[in-house]
């Protein structure tokens, strides 16, 4: 479940979100009755639609970044979008962008190659350039060396760049709030969590490394 609490269709009073809630869930109320076209539960937006101007704020942004006013090419701005969603961690951006990279054109070799683009063959020159500049973008929050940056300016204008830095941002601050509330694919147990030892284990869990130093004088 969600960490904040979802917005039933009866509680919805703004028209935006009703309109948006009616293009996802037809009459149903996404809260008793949950699922999307795409095969996501949908508690992103009954989250969201907590805060109505808000909710207006973040979807007009998913037209911002498809609009046909954007210079960048939108197989290169999914190339920041998915890496940003699998450099946060986040299942559900990964997932969904996987999806929308192979609508863009990309073969399932490339798709898979995200999470280890770094020794993959299958991309472009352009292609590393952006994957690289996103993981700076994310991994490194903003830290660029001059050397991605030039390989970037090979190939791409500076409003490019501009959207693509904007988007790909954009995603990763989507991806952040997708783990922490627990949205959609991402409310998926805690992995790192201690594995109990068996009753008999000694407290001293690197003991052995002792044991092996006075076997070995």
């Amino acid at each position: 479940m969600p960490r904040l609490r979802e917005i039933s269709r009866s509680e919805v009073t703004d028209d935006y979100v009703l309109g948006l809630y009616n293009m996802l869930f037809g009459d149903r109320d996404p809260v008793a009755d949950p699922g999307t076209a795409t095969g996501t539960p949908g508690n992103w937006w009954t989250v969201f639609a907590q805060v109505p101007d808000a909710f207006k704020h973040t979807t007009e942004g998913f037209g911002f970044y498809r609009s046909a006013n954007r210079k960048l090419d939108p197989k290169l701005r999914e190339l920041g979008q998915i890496r940003a969603g699998y450099a946060v961690g986040s299942q559900f951006v990964y997932s969904q962008h996987s999806k929308a990279m192979r609508f863009e054109g990309y073969s399932e070799e490339q798709v898979k190659a995200i999470p280890n683009w770094q020794v993959a063959d299958c991309f472009s020159d352009v292609e590393r350039a952006v994957l690289a500049y996103t993981d700076c973008l994310v991994l490194e929050r903003g830290r660029v060396p001059d050397g991605v940056f030039a390989a970037l300016k090979q190939h791409l204008g500076e409003v490019e760049i501009l959207e693509l830095t904007y988007i790909t941002c954009t995603y990763m601050m989507h991806a952040v709030m997708s783990r922490a509330l627990q949205l959609e694919f991402d409310d998926v147990p805690e992995p790192v969590v201690e594995i109990p030892a068996p009753d008999d284990a000694t407290a001293d869990v690197m003991g052995m490394v002792d044991k092996r130093k006075d076997a070995n004088p």
